[in-house]
């Protein structure tokens, strides 16, 4: 069975980091891009980067250009996302997802919580 299991989430100061993990496993399909999203309360979910499986190729949403960076490990099917720099307006649930492109969501984890806060 296709699962996605995301850790690392936690409470942490501005200005702190978090790395969180997401680990793939049972996909019996071949899916090209990893995503992670975020969703804070009363808000709808928003795209915050993604990377391709194949290349490595990565994009982020302007909102964590320069304090985020994901990363992959293809032998572990396992993708980060190092966030530095955090600010409360981070503070949302954090979830990946594969899917064939950037920005589009198939296969969901359950999410990880980050919480941003003094």
């Amino acid at each position: 069975q296709a699962q996605l299991v995301e850790s690392g989430g936690g409470l942490v100061q501005p200005g702190g980091s978090l790395r969180l993990s997401c680990t793939a496993s049972g996909f019996t399909y071949i899916y090209y891009v990893i995503n992670w999203f975020r969703q804070a309360p009363g808000k709808e979910r928003e795209g915050v980067s993604c990377i391709s499986k194949s290349d490595g190729r990565t994009n982020y949403t302007d909102l964590v250009k320069g304090r985020f960076t994901i990363s992959r490990d293809n032998a572990k099917n396992t993708v980060y996302l190092q966030m530095n720099s955090l600010k409360p307006e981070d503070t949302a649930v954090y979830y990946c997802a594969t899917g064939p492109r950037c920005w589009y969501g198939e296969h969901w984890g359950q999410g990880t919580q980050v919480t941003v806060s003094s």
